[in-house]
């Protein structure tokens, strides 16, 4: 037996068992979603104000994953298990990033105002800017249970202990389905058009939507702590920096660091943009993002977790030829998957919005959709160029990683700046997608260049490139068939918004099923035609368990 077959089947495996946590939380997720969007609704001052607030600690801790957690913190738990003093280590480790989670979560919360200020733009009034920061306030404390679940989920993962960390996220969207349900229960839903006026707007409403959602992820944080204490190990609270290997991985950290806040600060004007969007504004992005990242979340990240760890041993260890075939069986997997995704959300888009938000509504599904079409066209970039920065980390170049995110920065900003100029202000959150897209584009065609000297001259690029036009060709042809199909059918005017949410969902689910099994078969069918082999990896785990 090859090793590259025990590759893929360990790949398959391992993915499986991650993709199937994924799968539940997402599915969780998109509950927990539906029942916001009836609360707060998708357009409104209410649900644009609550939205900034919200993603406030998703962009901090995207912050800090990238520049301390992922690039220093993976590579240390790899080189701490090596270590005889392994346990001393870890406790360092653990103790001091833990420690450091928390001030810096303590002064940014204390500082919610002036980071509101940064992300709204100039059509806010004060109101609607007071009742950002007071979410905001309640919101941020999330930035240090996010840094714990990372924490503890990485020494699971670095355990080879995969599924906890998956599946951890369906204690948050169990406790936000209950805060939410009850919130709908108490106060109603939100009316069509969204709540336009903040002083509509009270105190217990605020604490039960904001701190329903920092307790949620508080508690898919704390669920970890249940693996790790049964599988033995034990976490001592012991501070300090000396003899844990933190000195080496210091320049590569304020590399990366720089790279992640300099990405963000783009993410920073993409919300000021699309916040200033009319009515659609940023709530509407953020619910097409969060279909976008569907496909994303349930392949690339599992595959992703389940090699990165091998590579981080291969890139110590000098084994070049592994950390190449790796990558590029991952690149080809996720292709496979994300080329098809592409394709169903550029026909699909709006009966899968009225799937997946069925609480939109006509008007927040005709305002989500142009965006997800928009930013789908980065989706296929997105895959590879997070598998590409995971080896940049395996080999500890933060420095790469910045330098590459300046283009990919100005690209986009650059993207927000024309539309701002030359289009009108109600599609300046669609233009918003697709400068996330060509910022994506620019990132992995650089990302490609450095990678190729990094792995000696060469990343397996004709076994990548042949794969995409294989499959790029195949959901051409699905997608065309899809859309024929979709505009017989009816298209937009199919749906039933008229009679309620449950008639808006199931209109959604039938129409997106029927025109998604077509284009399914037609994919799966080209792909075995052009013999496709990497469709096995993502098939044969699946086909073994459902034969058990």
């Amino acid at each position: 037996m090859t090793s590259q077959a025990t590759g893929n089947r360990g790949l398959g495996r391992n993915s499986l068992v991650m993709a199937a946590g994924t799968a539940v939380s997402r599915l969780g997720g998109l509950v927990r979603n539906l029942l916001l969007v009836g609360i707060i609704g998708t357009i409104g001052s209410v649900a644009n104000a609550f939205d900034v607030a919200n993603k406030l600690p998703n962009v901090m801790f995207a912050i800090l994953a990238g520049g301390m957690l992922n690039a220093v913190l993976v590579p240390a738990i790899v080189k701490a298990f090596r270590a005889e003093n392994s346990q001393e280590r870890l406790d360092k480790l653990l103790t001091t990033s833990g420690v450091a989670i928390l001030v810096l979560t303590t002064i940014l919360t204390a500082s919610s105002s002036v980071i509101v200020l940064l992300y709204t733009g100039t059509s806010w009034t004060e109101e609607q800017r007071a009742l950002a920061t007071i979410f905001a306030f309640w919101c941020i404390p999330q930035l240090f249970f996010y840094g714990l679940y990372t924490l503890l989920g990485q020494v699971l993962n670095a355990r080879e202990q995969f599924g906890p960390f998956m599946w951890a996220p369906v204690a948050n969207n169990v406790v936000s389905i209950l805060g939410f349900g009850a919130f709908w229960l108490i106060y109603g839903g939100a009316p069509e058009l969204g709540i336009r006026d903040p002083g509509d707007w009270d105190t217990p409403r605020t604490l039960l939507l904001a701190g329903t959602a920092t307790l949620g992820i508080a508690a898919q944080a704390l669920v970890l702590l249940v693996p790790l204490m049964r599988s033995g190990f034990t976490w001592n609270f012991r501070l300090g920096v000396r003899g844990i290997g933190l000195r080496a991985a210091g320049s590569v950290a304020g590399w990366t660091l720089a790279a992640v806040v300099l990405e963000q600060l783009g993410v920073m004007y993409l919300t000021r943009v699309a916040s200033d969007a009319a009515e659609s504004g940023n709530a509407a992005y953020s619910n097409a993002l969060l279909i976008y990242l569907l496909p994303h979340s349930l392949v690339t990240v599992s595959i992703a977790t389940a090699l990165f760890t091998g590579l981080s041993k291969a890139a110590q260890d000098g084994a070049t030829d592994t950390v190449r075939t790796d990558l590029s069986l991952g690149i080809r997997t996720v292709g496979v998957f994300t080329v098809f995704a592409t394709a169903a959300f550029t026909v699909l888009a709006a009966p899968l919005t009225a799937l997946i938000v069925p609480t939109a509504g006509e008007a927040g599904t005709a305002a989500i959709a142009p965006v997800l079409v928009a930013l789908s066209l980065g989706l296929v970039p997105l895959g590879a160029m997070v598998l590409m920065k995971w080896v940049y980390y395996a080999y500890e170049d933060g420095r790469s990683v910045f330098w590459i995110t300046v283009p990919s920065t100005l690209s986009l900003v650059l993207g927000l700046l024309a539309a701002q100029l030359w289009l009108p202000r109600e599609y300046w959150v669609v233009a918003a997608g697709a400068s996330y897209a060509l910022a994506n584009w620019v990132t992995v065609v650089l990302r490609t260049r450095g990678l190729r000297a990094m792995l000696g001259g060469r990343m397996d690029g004709g076994r990548i490139l042949g794969l995409h036009a294989r499959a790029l060709v195949a959901a051409v042809v699905s997608g065309g068939l899809g859309w024929g199909l979709y505009q017989l059918l009816g298209g937009f005017g199919v749906l039933d918004f008229a009679h309620g949410m449950w008639a808006t969902l199931l209109s959604g689910l039938w129409v997106s099923a029927l025109c998604g099994v077509v284009m399914l078969i037609v994919y799966v069918g080209l792909l075995r035609l052009l013999r496709v082999r990497e469709l096995d990896t993502l098939l044969v785990p699946l086909r073994r368990r459902l034969r058990r």
